[in-house]
């Protein structure tokens, strides 16, 4: 009967963690990223950094997490909203095509986005 209980506590917490979540969309996703750092959380632990400037220009290097044995350690690019996504085209990552992303903000600096082909993840936005 416990572990009943607890299990059943585990899921109300856990069909209540979308409530956390609020969509950023529009004006309200520009002034959260532009200006500033996003750290993506990476599988292995490190972060990731992507710093999008006020004049709609990305840039992120991948030296921090050991990229540059597996590709071009930095690139930039533009990014854009669009809407309801924030949008970025690289100029030499995933061969210039451009791709957009749904933003949640988690509350305090977290974020969650997904990308239009299914991928997701957590960031972490740098005040």
């Amino acid at each position: 009967m416990r572990a009943a209980s607890l299990v059943a506590g585990f899921l109300v917490v856990l069909a209540g963690s979308p409530a956390l979540a609020q969509d950023l969309a529009g004006d309200a996703l520009s002034e959260t990223i532009a200006g500033r750092t996003v750290y993506l959380a990476t599988p292995l632990g490190g972060e990731f950094p992507l710093n999008y400037r006020k004049d709609g220009v990305v840039d992120g290097s991948g030296d921090a997490v050991g990229l540059g044995r597996f590709m071009q350690p930095k690139d930039s690019g533009r990014w854009w909203v669009d809407g309801s996504k924030l949008c970025q085209k690289w100029r030499t990552w995933y061969d210039g095509k451009a791709f957009c992303f749904t933003v949640a903000s988690l509350g305090g600096d977290k974020i969650a986005w997904v990308r239009d082909d299914g991928l997701k993840g957590t960031a972490r936005i740098a005040r």
